[in-house]
Parts: C-alpha cells; structure tokens; sequence
C-alpha cells in the first residue's frame, strides 16, 4: 500500500508539469505496467484531480483544469520558496492581495514538515523590511535556499562563509557574523559583520555564493544603526549616483506621488503640475519608474535622459 501511494504522488507531480505524458513513456518513468498506470490514473480522478486521456495506440495523460484546487504536489525548495513569495506579498504595496497573502503564508507554514517550517519561520523572523524612495534597481533573482541558510544562520548566531561577486565582476571569500536580513523592493541584503575586514558591511544576496556555516557561533555585536534596514539606506545612499533625475509632469501631485512615491520624490512645481527626482546609478531605472506615470513629462535633466528615453519610445513604437 506504502508503494502505491508513493506511486501515486509521483504520478501526480509528473503530471502537474502540464505536460502531456503518452501511456507508455509515463507507465516507463513509474516503472509499472499500462494497466496499473491505467489503475493509478483512476485513483487520481478519485482524489478529486481531473485527468484527460486520450485512447489509442498513441494515447497518453494530461492533467486538466480543474473547477476546485486540489493538493498539490512540492518539493522541499518549491516549498520554501512559494512561503518566500507570499512573505513578500505579504509585506509588499501591491493592492489587494497582502491580506490574502498573509493567509495563504498561515497555510502553508502550517502543513510543512518541521524541518522546512523551522526554515521559513526563521525567514519570517530575521527578515527586515524598508521603503526606498531615493533611488532603485531591477532585482536579481535571489536563490531561496540562500536566504533560508543565511535566516537560520542570523538566528543562530552562526557564522556564514560565502563567495561574494562585487559590482565589478571580482570575485572574493568572505567570513562573516550575519546579523539580519533586509528586503528593500526586490533586492534583499544581508547586514553582517565582516572578519576580515573588521567591520560592518551590507552583502546584496543575488551575488553569494552557496554559504556553509561551520557550527562556530559568536556573540552579536551592536549595530551602529538604528536597525539593519537604517542601516542598509544609509549604506546605498553613500553610494555615488552618477544620475540626478528631474522631470516636469502635467498632472496633480497626489495622483503622480501614489504611482511613483515609493521610487521617487515628488514634490509640487506650481499650477496643477508636479516634479518628479530621484538619483541612480543607470537610467534604466528612470525609464521604468517613468513609463507608469500616465502624463506629460518634460525632462529637465539629465540630457542622456532624454536621449535614453527617445530610443525606448522608438523601440517601442516599432514594437
């Protein structure tokens, strides 16, 4: 029985790839017969899933749409990572869907085995998050297992070794104390201290490497910052922004500012218009920020604002 039923839930994770499966090649994959894939097809429309099948000598399995949500079959990352997503949902500005974030986050947490809840709940509780109105960047795609690591590593006074890439392509080993981690629009940060720099510095997580801790545990120093999110702004605002943005639009303040007020500052500019700026270390930024303000703009600088912009609205208009 113990067989049949692992049998089943692969069956059914292969499946829900959406993917059509032809009899043969599936009854090969599972290692049985047509029949008992036959047999095992039939278990699963019993359970509520809806498998089309197509008869003939090239016949084969696909699982449909169904009406009502089944269980779904995860594995341990797919897990980790889908409670990552809600957590973000769930702590994000999109409108609608935080509240049914959090409840969905609540469910999830709640079927997982011990050993993945104990990940995402350090997750949930060494995570900091921050609004970023000065200035922004398109996110890279972070590795759930990453965060995980480093969250459990943060609560566990733990120290972390990872291979950090810099913005220049150079590659170094780092040892670090991990304190905490920061969410800032769709980039996460670690702040740690650093060992062999001696002293404290903030780690974008798209650019580590796979950390390995090592079981040697430290006491937490004090963070010379209100907290870590404080502290990663004032990090990224010391930065040098070669680009200081400002433009003109033809539309009321308020309606401007909750489109773009989480990314830029604006600010009144006189009649019914207002002024948009922000700095950045690359126009693309801009460029998007800019394409949801739904108004008339006039840019008053920088002028390869200008230029950037007039070769996106012809790629645009060529689209």
């Amino acid at each position: 029985m113990a067989n049949t039923s692992t049998r089943t839930l692969r069956l059914l994770s292969l499946l829900q790839t959406h993917r059509y499966w032809p009899g043969g090649e599936l009854a090969d994959r599972l290692g049985v017969s047509v029949r008992t894939l036959r047999r095992d097809v039939d278990r699963l429309r019993e359970l509520g899933y809806p498998v089309d099948a197509q008869r003939g000598v090239d016949g084969g399995y696909q699982l449909a749409a169904g009406a009502a949500l089944p269980p779904l079959v995860i594995d341990d990352e797919e897990a980790v990572a889908l409670a990552v997503g809600l957590q973000a949902a769930a702590q994000g500005a999109v409108e609608g869907i935080a509240e049914s974030s959090v409840r969905a986050l609540a469910k999830v947490v709640q079927v997982m085995p011990a050993r993945l809840r104990r990940r995402v709940e350090a997750l949930r509780a060494m995570t900091e998050s921050a609004e970023w109105g000065g200035t922004g960047g398109a996110g890279e795609g972070v590795d759930p297992s990453v965060l995980t690591a480093v969250a459990l590593a943060c609560r566990d006074n733990e120290q972390l070794r990872f291979s950090y890439t810099a913005g220049g392509g150079g590659v170094t080993e780092r040892q670090v104390e991990p304190y905490r981690l920061v969410r800032m629009g769709r980039r996460w940060y670690l702040v740690a201290y650093d060992l062999t720099r001696c002293d404290w510095r903030t780690f974008r997580a798209d650019r580590m490497g796979p950390p390995t801790g090592g079981g040697v545990r430290f006491r937490p120093r004090d963070l010379p910052a209100e907290d870590a999110a404080a502290f990663v702004r004032g990090r990224l605002e010391d930065l040098p922004r070669p680009y200081r943005v400002e433009v003109e639009v033809g539309a009321p303040l308020a309606r401007i500012r909750e489109r773009v007020g989480r990314w830029a500052a604006v600010e009144e500019a006189g009649g019914e218009g207002c002024r948009v700026t922000m700095t950045a270390d690359s126009l693309d930024w801009p460029v998007m920020v800019l394409s949801l303000v739904d108004a008339p703009l006039r840019v008053v600088g920088p002028p390869e604002l200008r230029e950037r912009l007039r070769e996106v609205g012809h790629r645009f208009g060529h689209a």
